[in-house]
């Protein structure tokens, strides 16, 4: 018989790798709070009747933003046959508050108790016998990251599931306020008695949610019930609750953990937070580690060594010539089998544009692996908190950079994670200014220009401008749609900054592999059906096959051309590359490769000897028209998949086509500017 268990705990606790170890899925697992933002299943890998459902991570059953609400709704509607609620061992007095709430649902429960090397690094020790006696629910002792202990801990799951073990009521209350809960649950009814008890404790906590759900019959009896628990309390029945669940964790944790040192003891992060986060240092230290992670993928003397070039671009030549070869043998292979010449132009200028994108693969495989020890090593949640000082002034707080960091990796994930905000308008002022951060698929723009019109130039200088630009452009907006659009309140930022941790090479490639697998199958479907479809419209016009120029391609192009005069760029193929780049944006590198003649061979070759490449491509653009085309299209609308999730998470068409128009309209400002004072000064 099969069974589901659900995996719930407080954000950065450890869920979303507990589920990959259990079911051997690759799901993104980052240092920082709300890496999960929906819930995610898979087949436990030891037995295939097990499904395993990882939660967004929540720090309790009273929701304030959306990915909160998915976990709460899962559990107390979907009611699954078991949760395992992980507890971070490290952090026990704030997690168990969860834990106490998940019971009162009576939905039979575990605990894992996570990150226990950790607490065995530090001294401590947490008697995970006598907590499971004390609470009435099993807990067992887990080190997720190594595996420790899951095998006790899914046996253990599994058993509770078949037998139904509901957990032990324990006597939190008073007997006053328990009354009350009681009565209140009496008056709900309904068949079943243990949600009741669980919707009453809710309705003195004034959950909104629970409250609408409550018959109009009795809302007047429990109103009165709900105004005696508060006249009880001093008029904050919640506060009463919250309190009365803390002194219950204090006297558990007075009895099952003994700690190597009483007090606080200052640690190697707080240490490393004393620089790091320190109010001064902190930016300019960003700005550092992001240049240094740019020149180990992009500069041609790595370390300043003459000669040595960067990882990236060292394998970048491997995959240029091995593609080379390919190529020459496909082409070849074709046109000894007779082919036709359309057929073999067909296939060479479809190897072209796949060759463009593929040939900057490594880039993006070496930016996504520094990104991701970034991210897992708990440095991204600082800059986080360090932003929020910034933030603050444009009326957004620190948590709307989490997403706008994940737009680094994709925008669609990133837009996603925006429901960890509990503001609907910082909400929607996070959504509009995502997209303007350099996702993975723009990179290789970036790197076509900078190989072939900045060769004489620092090329990590001009592509970590253009990521720079992306921020500060984000900032503006985000003041300005504060200040004319939206014109509530700055939210509160509380956010919890983790644990340094030195990633596992596992967790950094799994997050790195997903990045680069995403935009390989890109390359293989989207931009494969791409370069068909411009082959055809660049070779053919309504008398048949003919060139270039004369074709259906640059007759649309020559249509919008005028579109892009003002910003330097008023080139059909130029026009043509924006539009396509509305599909994926390394679809522009794809169109490149087929209207050029091949970008990858020559840039690549260009990054590693430092040479102009593509005179074709110069004499459409000079300097100041290639970064204005990049400045326009790290603003523009994003690609299709990505305006998809705007539409999803607004719920709004008409708040989608603002966010479209706005971003529209922001690319033609900057890129009008950049074009602008470039030629006034160079």
């Amino acid at each position: 018989m099969s069974m589901t268990i659900a995996l719930a705990g407080n954000p950065n606790c450890g869920k979303t790798t507990l589920f990959n170890e259990l079911t051997g899925s690759k799901q993104h697992v980052g240092n920082w709070p709300g890496v999960t933002v929906d819930k995610k299943d898979g087949v436990y890998k030891k037995n295939k009747e097990v499904v395993i459902l990882d939660l967004p991570g929540t720090y309790s059953l009273s929701p304030y933003s959306a990915e909160e609400i998915v976990a709460r709704d899962y559990i107390v509607k979907e009611k699954p046959d078991a949760v395992i609620n992980i507890v971070d061992g490290t952090s026990i007095e704030r997690n168990l508050y969860l834990s106490l709430q998940v019971m009162e649902t009576q939905i039979p429960m575990i605990i894992a108790m996570n990150m226990m090397d950790e607490v065995e690094a530090r001294g401590d020790k947490i008697d995970c016998v006598k907590l499971s006696e004390l609470l009435g629910v099993p807990v067992i002792p887990i080190t997720a990251r190594s595996g420790k202990g899951l095998k006790e801990l899914m046996d253990a799951a599994i058993e509770v599931a078949k037998n139904h073990q509901k957990p032990t009521q324990n006597d939190l209350f008073d007997k006053e306020l328990e009354d009350t809960i009681e009565a209140i649950a009496d008056v709900l009814g309904g068949d079943n008695a243990d949600e009741s008890y669980w919707e009453a404790i809710k309705l003195v906590e004034n959950d909104e949610v629970v409250g609408k759900t409550v018959p109009a019959s009795k809302k007047d009896a429990v109103k009165a019930l709900v105004d005696t628990a508060n006249k009880n309390a001093d008029g904050d029945a919640e506060a009463k609750i919250a309190d009365y669940r803390y002194q219950y964790i204090s006297k558990l944790v007075k009895q099952c953990v003994k700690k190597a040192h009483q007090g606080h003891v200052e640690t190697k992060s707080d240490k490393l937070d004393k620089v790091l986060t320190n109010r001064f240092l902190a930016l300019p230290i960003f700005a550092g580690v992001m240049y240094i992670l740019f020149a180990c993928v992009f500069s041609e003397n790595f370390m300043f060594i003459e000669g040595l070039p960067s990882p990236g671009v060292w394998l970048a030549g491997i995959v240029e010539t091995v593609w080379g070869a390919i190529q020459g043998g496909v082409v070849g292979a074709v046109e000894a089998a007779g082919a036709s010449a359309w057929a073999v132009d067909l296939i060479n200028s479809c190897m072209d544009g796949i060759g463009a994108v593929a040939g900057f693969l490594p880039l993006v495989l070496v930016l996504f692996l520094l990104m991701s020890f970034l991210e897992d090593s708990g440095y991204m949640a600082r800059v986080a908190f360090v932003m929020d000082r910034i933030f603050r002034h444009f009326g957004l707080s620190g948590r709307s950079f989490i997403p706008m960091l994940m737009g680094f990796g994709c925008s669609v994930p990133a837009l996603m994670a925006a429901r960890t905000l509990e503001s609907d308008k910082d909400r929607k002022i996070t959504m509009m200014i995502t997209p303007f951060m350099s996702c993975g698929a723009k990179l290789p723009i970036y790197a076509m220009f900078a190989a072939t019109l900045f060769a004489d130039h620092n090329q990590t200088s001009i592509i970590f401008s253009i990521y720079m630009l992306g921020i500060v452009v984000a900032i503006i907006s985000a003041l300005i749609l504060n200040k004319f659009v939206f014109k509530s309140d700055t939210s509160n930022f509380i956010m919890e900054l983790p644990t340094y941790r030195i990633p596992t090479l596992k967790s950094v490639l799994i997050h790195a592999w997903e990045k680069v697998k995403g935009f390989a199958v890109k390359a293989g479907t989207v931009i494969f059906a791409s370069t068909v479809l411009i082959w055809f419209l660049s070779s053919f016009n309504f008398s048949g096959m003919c060139d270039m120029e004369e074709s259906f391609l640059a007759s649309i192009g020559n249509a919008i051309k005028w579109i892009f005069l003002p910003l330097g760029f008023a080139d059909w193929r130029a026009s043509v590359g924006v539009v396509t780049g509305w599909i994926a944006k390394e679809n522009i590198v794809a169109t490149f490769g087929q209207l050029f003649g091949g970008v990858s061979d020559e840039a690549i070759e260009a990054i590693s000897a430092g040479e102009q490449a593509l005179p074709a491509i110069g004499e459409v653009f000079n300097k100041v028209s290639a970064y204005s085309y990049m400045a326009f299209n790290l603003l523009c609308m994003p690609c299709f998949a990505a305006v998809g999730a705007i539409r999803r998470e607004m719920g709004s068409l008409k708040w989608t086509l603002r966010a479209v128009g706005f971003q529209m309209l922001t690319a033609y400002i900057v890129a009008l500017i950049v074009n602008t004072v470039g030629n006034l000064i160079f």
